[in-house]
């Protein structure tokens, strides 16, 4: 049986390291991303969400504005608002998103269809470009959200709007003749007539994300047929050289071994077959998803838990093509991975999914937001040289300083609805059989519905600065119950005690990957391990860091910056026999800096001279230096500069 995450409201987080991103959603997101959907910030890209709505229903006159997915900026910022709600009571921020749910159920056509830009733009197009049209893709978002602010508050009013969006869809695509035989072009739908099964029970629309499922790639491409249509117009002129790869449909979902296209499509697919994988009890549909997950992990994903490395299209390229400068890596992307391995893990019960879940979220997830909550990277480099950062070239998608808004604003949202939600994270549980996993180290109390009864919990931890994590159990339901500890791979020296009962270890490996015991009593804990800076390297076959290292400490990976060690900071390279020193500092809040020695090639001439020749004959010099790492997540938080994750490595 798959393992379930708790219901929102459920974990409280109280924890020095991510309540300071967790409490900026209440306090900075959602109100600022609220006055972004309502087009009040000053010099950033507008985006024209709520006011596409109040044209839909009547309430405004004007133009449709902006992408075909428009909507789903409205949709994720409900979905953090409910995520919130469960956690906070906020009857003003209560009332807002009501009165937005309000509008959206004007805008919804008297057939349940839901989506401003066709209503506005092209009403007798509706379904006509699944390709490229996202009318799936945001009927996803709103369903998710919907469920979302569903559990938050008990409303059903979006929901029910939603259900009768979801009917609509179920009449009108299908394998029965007379119904469109087509799939969506970005997947989501899938994810959110699942979500729609789980809250209502209503089997048909597992049913119907079945079926988007398995018609995906089968046969004639349905998206192809759609471009070779007589007078198809199309909207992305991106789009020209379509290739079925981009969207996942060049073969049946069992049938794909490498993760291909577009990274947060194949995401939100690969989610999805894994809920439907376990739900529908489908073996091949698990073993097609544990096969593309090994691939990523293995030969697609940087160290940061980025994945996507092309600028072009947002797309996986080949196996260890991972360049540092100009690699992509979305932030939406990390959001999925996260939302992938959260699913395996559950079905699995392996902890290695969640090693790769929490790098995600505590590296590519955390750089997308500045700490303040106002600005924005959507894509996640390893590398940045500001000059180079210009429009019109290859590099025009990397960008020096985090953004106010996006055009098309997935991301910051899509990290606002992740931070909301990080207690579905933090633990797993066994509702039948009494167990509950750990898989985070993030201090909160919680209260765990069991079928038997209810158990509470309470995580006391300075993680990731500290490889200390007290857990202390209470109210154990009728019959005792299993505690599982996740077992990092990064850890040292991995120990489990229950102090009262001396120093011995408790408990015993469960073979995949977590510390198990079973509590009968109320019962403290203490898990504890070592976790020193270290030097990693990459496989030979990724290119771009052969001769280089990376710095990391638990799960962060750490880098340089300009305004620590300096421009060029190419110059630098590491002495990996030389320890590296973990120091406490006051930045970002309070972090660890890593500290370490190496040389640097510097040139004899004034090195700002830029007289000097392009090329000479002349050497280098060598010379001693140390130089300082900071966590990648918090990276320009302190203003434009230099960054570097890979470093080169020697031994001196």
């Amino acid at each position: 049986m798959r393992l379930q995450s708790l219901n929102p409201g459920t974990v409280s987080i109280r924890d020095p390291f991510w309540s300071k991103h967790v409490d900026l959603v209440r306090k900075a997101i959602i109100p600022y991303q609220w006055d972004a959907i309502n087009d009040r910030i000053g010099d950033a890209e507008p985006s024209h969400c709520l006011e596409n709505f109040r044209i839909a229903a009547g309430r405004s006159s004007g133009t449709f504005y902006g992408a075909p997915f428009q909507d789903t900026d409205a949709a994720k910022w409900l979905e953090a608002v409910g995520f919130t709600l469960a956690d906070y009571k906020d009857e003003e921020l209560e009332k807002t998103a009501d009165e937005v749910i309000d509008l959206i159920a004007e805008a919804q056509c008297g057939d349940g269809y839901i989506n401003t830009f066709y209503t506005l733009t092209n009403p007798e197009g509706r379904w006509s470009d699944l390709c490229e049209g996202h009318e799936l893709y945001t009927a996803g978002h709103l369903m998710e959200a919907s469920v979302a602010y569903y559990l938050g508050t008990g409303k059903r009013k979006f929901l029910d709007c939603m259900c009768r969006f979801a009917d609509l869809i179920i009449d009108t695509f299908g394998a029965e003749e007379g119904k469109i035989h087509g799939y969506p072009g970005h997947e989501e739908v899938e994810i959110g007539l699942i979500k729609l099964y789980q809250v209502t029970g209503e089997e048909k629309y597992l049913e119907q994300a079945k079926y988007f499922i398995d018609a995906r790639g089968v046969g004639e491409n349905y998206f192809m047929k759609e471009l070779a249509r007589p007078g198809f117009k199309r909207i992305f002129p991106e789009f020209r050289d379509y290739s079925p790869e981009y969207s996942q449909s060049h073969l049946p979902v069992r049938e794909q071994k490498t993760a291909e296209g577009h990274a947060v499509r194949a995401m939100y697919l690969y989610s999805a077959m894994a809920d439907l994988a376990e739900a529908c009890e489908d073996e091949s549909l698990k073993r097609a998803c544990e096969i593309l997950w090994d691939n990523i992990v293995k030969k697609r994903v940087y160290l940061t838990g980025g994945i996507g490395s092309s600028g072009h299209l947002e797309r996986f390229t080949t196996d260890y093509d991972l360049p540092n400068n100009s690699g992509y890596c979305e932030s939406c992307a990390s959001v999925g991975l996260a939302m992938f391995g959260l699913r395996m893990n559950q079905i699995s019960r392996e902890a290695g999914y969640m090693d790769v879940v929490e790098k995600a979220l505590y590296n590519t997830v955390l750089a997308g937001i500045a700490l303040d909550g106002k600005s924005f990277f959507y894509v996640n480099p390893l590398e940045v040289w500001p000059p180079a950062c210009l429009p019109a070239t290859s590099m025009s998608h990397v960008k020096n300083v985090r953004q106010k808004w996006f055009g098309v604003a997935c991301c910051p949202p899509n990290i606002a609805r992740t931070l909301a939600s990080l207690g579905q994270y933090i633990y797993s549980v066994d509702l039948k059989n009494p167990a509950l996993y750990v898989n985070l180290f993030v201090s909160n109390e919680s209260s765990i519905p069991f079928e038997a009864g209810s158990a509470r919990v309470n995580v006391q931890t300075r993680f990731p600065y500290e490889g200390k994590v007290l857990i202390r159990v209470t109210e154990l339901p009728e019959g005792g119950m299993d505690l599982y500890v996740r077992i990092p791979e990064y850890a040292r020296n991995f120990s489990l005690t229950v102090p009262d009962k001396g120093a011995g270890q408790a408990g015993e490996d469960d073979g995949k990957g977590y510390r198990k015991i079973h509590l009968d009593t109320d019962t403290e804990l203490e898990a504890a391990f070592d976790m020193p800076a270290r030097y990693v390297f990459a496989n030979s076959n990724v290119r771009a860091d052969i001769g280089k290292t990376a710095v990391m400490r638990g799960p962060l990976v750490y880098c340089l910056e300009e305004c620590d060690n300096g421009a060029r900071l190419q110059e630098i390279t590491a002495d990996i026999q030389a320890p590296l020193t973990v120091e406490d500092s006051d930045l970002f809040g309070g972090c660890k800096i890593v500290r370490g020695k190496g040389t640097r090639l510097v040139r004899s001439s004034d090195e700002t001279d830029t007289d000097s020749p392009l090329y000479s004959e002349i050497p280098p010099e060598k010379k001693a230096v140390s130089f300082t790492a900071v966590p990648y997540p918090y990276w320009n938080n302190r203003g434009v500069g230099e960054m570097l994750v890979w470093i080169g490595a020697s031994v001196q």
